[in-house]
């Protein structure tokens, strides 16, 4: 149990924030910003993601601990650090990853007298998120020879990954001078997940005076569940036919759900504007290739009575464990369903005031409007960004102070602080550049932290190459 704990611990800390893009958020430059507000200003009339390359994101984190604060050569023994850190985090401590990769991003501008721009494309995402199992960890790591009468809550084990693909299709439309509003509508297909949230029981030791046994191990009120979907048919496959099959199910081949993605631009005048939106409102029905796996019941433990009877070929005659083994799982039975569940999609909010001031973009100090009429943006911009996304055990949130800069069309930089769960001094900075309509962003967190990321407790990438037609 204690290598199982440090294997959790080292990888969890090695590859683990949470799914907040503040560097792409509002900044219009970008097409992908369409895929955080729908309803964003869009001055473009056609762009086209290069495949598999027009957006890659990635960002990991944990909530409590960091790398340096467990492998750090400061002459302290690993072992008293991570008994420390047990004690220093809590069940509502956590290790994040998600990861997504473009494969298409394509948007154009219809004709007419009431033009609105339309956009789709296909992504693939992984999320990943586990609770730190508090109680468990105690036990594991330290036993329970110094805690006896303490409850060890089950409800500490929490954890969820998911890994699928999403098809979307956007429609963003100004519906007056003021509002600008947007709906993408999403296909989700599943190529595996498991899920274990809802668990509770409790197990502790106990003194019992004038008895044989002096201690009684007890589990009591225990409901543990996992929920697995897209690996029964993987078992005993090669890798080959592993790959196939997951390609299948990226294709619309998994189990399927569907989502719903919101927001609005509001000018109040030409230099204050408000955004907002809501994405991920959905669920996926898993209904194929699902195993639940759930332990109910109680036990008592007050030991095992030894007899001694004539040694068979050097063994007891009596199997005292394979018996315990069976009475255990008598007693608190493991049943295996092939039922199905519906999982519902880690639903995130946006909101953002930010203002525009400076001189106009390729102006002089002229007209401040195009000749569609749109606002014409401003070389600075200056704002605040709200985040949440609803997790397993209630929303974690985010807020964020920009500053972005224009340099004619061809250059934009966006510098960010952002106050979250991981950190309380995280700047990011993103790069924009657009040559002949061939546009890059690179964008990257924690830039404090990247002389030693070992002493981050986040660490997010984001990098795109898309082509704009404005």
């Amino acid at each position: 149990m204690k290598k199982f704990l440090f294997i959790y611990l080292a990888l969890g800390l090695s590859v683990v924030v949470c799914q907040n893009k503040q560097l792409l958020y509002n900044w219009e430059v970008t097409p992908q910003t369409l895929m955080l507000n729908p309803g964003s200003l869009v001055s473009s009339q056609f762009h086209a993601g290069m495949p598999l390359v027009s957006q890659f994101h990635f960002n990991a984190g944990s909530s409590g601990v960091s790398v340096f604060d467990i492998f750090a050569d400061d002459g302290v023994d690993i072992n008293t650090k991570i008994t420390n850190i047990i004690s220093e985090l809590s069940s509502r401590d956590f290790f994040t990853i998600n990861q997504q990769l473009d494969v298409l991003n394509f948007g154009w501008l219809s004709k007419g007298m009431e033009p609105v721009y339309f956009s789709g494309g296909m992504y693939q995402e992984l999320d990943v998120i586990a609770y730190f199992p508090k109680d468990i960890a105690i036990l594991a790591w330290e036993g329970n020879r110094d805690y006896i009468g303490k409850a060890y809550d089950f409800n500490d084990v929490s954890a969820r990954a998911d890994l699928l693909t999403v098809y979307h299709f956007g429609v963003n439309k100004q519906i007056s001078k003021k509002l600008t509003a947007g709906v993408r509508l999403k296909l989700y297909s599943s190529l595996v997940g498991v899920s274990s949230t809802r668990n509770k029981g409790a197990f502790k030791t106990s003194i019992r005076e004038g008895t044989a046994n002096v201690y009684e191990h007890t589990v009591t009120d225990l409901d543990v569940e996992v929920k697995t979907s897209g690996f029964l048919s993987l078992d005993g496959l090669e890798q080959s036919q592993v790959n196939k099959k997951l390609l299948g199910r990226a294709l619309l081949g998994g189990n399927l759900g569907i989502g719903l993605d919101a927001g609005i631009t509001y000018q109040f005048d030409n230099q204050l504007s408000l955004t907002a939106s809501v994405l991920d409102l959905g669920a996926i029905f898993h209904t194929n290739d699902t195993e639940l796996y759930r332990a109910k019941g109680d036990y008592t433990l007050d030991g095992i009575e030894l007899i001694f009877p004539e040694l068979v070929n050097g063994e007891p005659a009596i199997p005292y464990y394979d018996n315990l083994e069976d009475d255990i799982a008598r007693e608190i039975p493991v049943d295996t369903l092939n039922t199905g569940y519906t999982q519902l999609r880690p639903t995130k909010i946006n909101a953002g005031l930010h203002y525009d001031f400076g001189r106009f973009v390729g102006d002089k100090g002229g007209c401040n409007c195009k000749n569609n009429g749109t606002k014409q943006k401003r070389v600075s911009q200056a704002g605040v960004q709200y985040f949440s996304i609803f997790r397993p055990r209630g929303l974690q949130f985010a807020g964020t102070l920009y500053y972005t800069r224009r340099f004619g069309d061809t250059l934009s930089i966006k510098t960010t602080y952002t106050l979250d769960s991981y950190s309380a001094k995280n700047v990011g900075a993103g790069l924009f550049l657009n040559i002949r309509g061939v546009n890059l962003f690179l964008a990257a967190d924690n830039l404090l932290q990247m002389s030693n990321l070992a002493k981050a407790n986040s660490v997010s990438l984001q990098v795109g190459l898309n082509y704009i037609l404005n």
